[in-house]
């Protein structure tokens, strides 16, 4: 068989790679030769095209060697060969030694720049805000913290987590976006390394925030980095406030070993169960939540007023025109909605909801009340509910036990799901305690299905709740989403054929589901690690308010309601805000707020005002709600 020939220009350029595979002493050798033969041509050409340098062809290779020797710094020295030989030496010496220096400069420069790349430089802050740990929640709480540090001239967040410098900066640019004054500053490394704990500063913190990330062992990872950051603080004189979270109730005590005395730790799924039932029995609390939670807009602060001792605090709820109180704080104890007559002590601490910490001012407004606009009525009565509940996972069983907590007599929570995700025993042991209050039933399908939901007759529940699926034991979920917008969109079929609105109240896990989810846009939608990034924000501002929001979202204490209107106005009556106030406080409850219902949907909280001014006049209809902090 004959052989074919390789083509030369093939050859050569394999020939050309083979001699680049040898090493530096190759490719210095070819830079220069590649360099001879560009300045040597280049030089000769201006030789001859000189007419000042002389004829002879000896003077004329001498200025070309001139030449090229000043153009690649060799000297360019002329002469006997042993001074030619010298100037090029010692011209070899100088780039030599000028190459070196480069090199090394630009090897400090670029480790230097790795360095801080990777995040290993020390913050040298004061009173800025720590957050250890990569999860959902992180976008939240910076955003709530860029917020809350909005009229601070100098104020920093530092974040660590055992991610990519660039990575995390470039992840809080995209969602978190203009940070103002605040200088947000990441920094890279295990949180559960007391020796990396120390980059952030903590001793010089003004607080700690301990994130869960998104994996199994997230509640182990939090006492784990807990106990780091006590080591890390161990010697310190003081110690900063510190607040985490936990999904396990099993972890918390653990963790509140760890945070130390001043710490405050959180339970989500807890937290996200408390609030998925108060939305599903009013719907459209998860609005008022947001309202109060985000530091957008009205949010919960501690004040003193000693111009208000002595009185009973039913007086301080039409004292602030601007503001509206909810309770105090005694010593360390919330007292949220207190009996009217209850005296305020001088040393108490008002419980106040205001646009910023300096817009609680005092002014009497009880002349703007109108009697003549008051119900005086019996309140709605309440009735049995019936709950319908799509889909199970780790939060069901909370879900189930503050349902049954909260259950009048007659109440029925029905449970559909797939036996791959629930057992007739799982809800036998969530139905425990549910006693006479409350049925429990279990219905086996699949939600997904369309045929599941037409066999229910979901329009004659009083709520409808869906849950997204917990992945798998060592499989993670892409998008624990999926399942839950599947089912909203079939819940929306069903709504569009029979043209009845469904109360439906969602639990998505990523907040960018949200703008997908085929809702409408003042549906009740429960975002726990937004929910519990919202509470981590507002206790770091003030830890006082761990006490307060404990309260508020408790299952059996007072909490944040939404009452008929008619129970406090006259419907079709035109009157102010401070007449619903004072309507409220003869009925032992503290009004904070209303929600429209007339073209709620187009408005910026979806028809929720919370604290509005007392004078502000409203004409109240049968379909408005009052927001008010009371008991069921």
């Amino acid at each position: 068989m004959a052989q074919r020939r390789t083509p030369f220009g093939d050859r050569a350029r394999y020939w050309f790679d083979s001699t680049l595979a040898r090493g530096a002493p190759a490719l210095v050798g070819w830079m220069a030769l590649l360099c001879l033969a560009i300045v040597v041509p280049a030089s000769a050409v201006l030789v001859w095209t000189d007419p000042d340098v002389p004829a002879p062809l000896a003077d004329r290779l001498t200025e070309v060697w001139r030449l090229t020797g000043e153009t690649l710094r060799l000297g360019g020295a002329t002469g006997a060969p042993l001074r030619v030989t010298m100037s090029v030496l010692l011209a070899l010496v100088a780039l030599l030694y000028v190459s070196t220096l480069v090199g090394l400069i630009t090897t400090a420069l670029t480790e230097r720049l790795t360095e801080l790349r990777r995040g290993r430089s020390t913050v040298l802050e004061q009173g800025h805000a720590v957050v250890l740990g990569w999860s959902e929640q992180v976008f939240t709480v910076v955003s709530e913290l860029v917020a809350a540090n909005a009229n601070q001239r100098r104020a920093a967040v530092a974040v660590l987590a055992d991610r990519d410098k660039t990575a995390m900066e470039e992840a809080l640019s995209t969602k978190v976006g203009p940070v103002g004054r605040t200088r947000l500053i990441c920094r890279s490394g295990p949180t559960t390394d007391p020796a990396v704990l120390t980059l952030t500063s903590p001793a010089t913190a003004g607080v700690v925030l301990v994130l869960p990330h998104d994996e199994p062992d997230a509640d182990a990872e939090v006492v784990k980095t807990l106990l780091a950051l006590r080591a890390a603080l161990a010697g310190e004189g003081t110690r900063p406030p510190v607040v985490a979270a936990v999904r396990d109730d099993r972890y918390r005590l653990a963790a509140c070993l760890a945070a130390g005395p001043g710490g405050v730790v959180l339970e989500s799924d807890t937290v996200t169960a408390r609030l998925i039932v108060q939305a599903a029995r009013r719907p459209g609390l998860s609005l008022v939540h947001q309202e109060l939670l985000d530091f957008a807009g009205d949010e919960f602060y501690l004040i003193s007023e000693a111009a208000l001792a002595g009185r009973p605090f039913a007086d301080a709820l039409l004292s602030y025109p601007t503001s509206s109180v909810v309770g105090m704080v005694r010593g360390d104890t919330p007292l949220l909605n207190p009996p009217p007559q209850t005296p305020i002590a001088p040393d108490d601490l008002l419980i106040v909801i205001s646009r910023d910490d300096d817009t609680a001012w005092l002014d009497d407004c009880a002349e703007l009340v109108e009697k003549a606009a008051m119900a005086s009525g019996p309140s709605t009565p309440a009735r049995p509910e019936r709950v319908l509940l799509l889909g199970w996972n780790r939060r069901a069983p909370l879900i189930v036990d503050q349902l049954r907590r909260r259950a009048r007599p007659g109440s029925a929570v029905d449970v559909v799901a797939d036996g791959r995700e629930v057992t007739a025993r799982q809800v036998s042991e969530a139905d425990t305690h549910s006693g006479t209050d409350l049925t429990l039933t279990l219905h086996h399908g699949d939600i997904t299905r369309p045929e599941t939901l037409r066999r229910l007759e979901v329009h004659s529940y009083d709520s409808v709740i869906v849950l997204g699926q917990d992945p798998a034991p060592g499989q993670p979920q892409d998008d624990p989403d999926n399942r839950t917008l599947v089912t909203l969109l079939l819940l929306r079929q069903l709504e569009e054929a029979t043209g009845r609105e469904l109360p439906v109240v969602t639990e998505l896990i990523d907040d960018r589901n949200r703008a997908l989810a085929p809702i409408s846009p003042g549906a009740d939608v429960i975002i726990s690690g937004k929910l519990i990034g919202l509470l981590m924000a507002q206790i770091s501002q003030n830890r006082h308010l761990a006490a307060v929001f404990e309260e508020l979202f408790s299952a059996d204490g007072t909490g944040v309601r939404l009452r008929p209107a008619t129970d406090y106005v006259l419907p079709g009556c035109e009157t102010s805000f401070a007449t619903v106030v004072a309507a409220a406080r003869h009925r032992g409850e503290c009004a904070i707020g209303y929600r429209s219902h007339d073209g709620s949907s187009t408005s910026p909280g979806y028809g929720v005002r919370i604290n509005p001014p007392k004078a502000e006049r409203r004409r109240w209809t049968v379909e408005d709600e009052v927001v008010v902090v009371g008991k069921d």
